[in-house]
């Protein structure tokens, strides 16, 4: 195989990341009906929150409270709490995409795996122990740790420092992002795989090295390298 190293984003990447179904779990768990207008509401708060987290403006702490501050008002808790039990949702709910364990059990012991995501510590790690696959990823690199997020470059060299510095020509990122994924695995000087479940069109200025449309075609294509 030409890859000596695989990294993988983690969600919508290897694990499924349906916030809705989380949230509504854990409002159901503080006695509220969460709507599909109330997640909408949420996203509006949310999604430029985690633009600015990833252009280095607010840090992971700050994501995580502030996106909640309007419900612990509402609720007399406090936004810590809600984000805590979100994440304590979102593992109860953790389930692989389709084709990440057939993947993951062919690369395995054939090649490095490691992730680097921009999720929460308290997630990710209880989601790889629960799908017995805490063992299989080394480094697994958190940006909420680190301090930095993809598509910063220095998370990168942060994984290139860990795993020994092998040629980044020998380094594969994959992931479903096309900014903090791809773009950050390119500047990093990686090749790099675009996951596009949803059949997306690609923009003129990001050029991903491949393509696929699911992690069975990674698999495939893969075993062709």
């Amino acid at each position: 195989m030409k890859y000596q190293w695989i990294l993988f984003d983690a969600d919508e990447t290897l694990f499924h990341f349906d916030a809705f179904k989380g949230l509504r779990l854990m409002f159901s768990r503080f006695g509220v009906d969460f709507t599909a207008e109330d997640f909408e509401q949420y996203q509006s708060v949310n999604l430029p929150l985690w633009t600015e987290y990833q252009n280095g403006q607010i840090t992971a702490a700050q994501l995580q409270v502030t996106r909640f501050e309007a419900w612990a008002e509402k609720l007399k808790v406090t936004a810590h709490q809600l984000n805590s039990a979100f994440l304590t949702a979102m593992a109860d709910i953790c389930t692989l995409l389709p084709g990440a364990k057939e993947l993951i059990d062919a690369l395995h012991g054939k090649v490095n795996m490691g992730i680097i995501t921009n999720g929460f510590t308290a997630l990710q790690r209880i989601r790889l122990q629960r799908t017995g696959l805490l063992e299989v990823f080394s480094p697994v690199i958190i940006s909420e740790q680190i301090g930095v997020a993809k598509p910063n470059v220095a998370i990168f060299e942060h994984a290139l420092s860990l795993m020994n510095h092998p040629p980044r020509e020998h380094v594969l990122m994959v992931g479903d992002n096309l900014h903090s994924d791809i773009l950050g695995g390119l500047n990093a000087g990686f090749d790099t795989c675009w996951l596009n479940h949803s059949n997306q069109v690609l923009p003129a200025d990001i050029a991903p090295h491949y393509q696929v449309g699911s992690l069975f075609e990674l698999q495939t294509l893969l075993k062709a390298e």
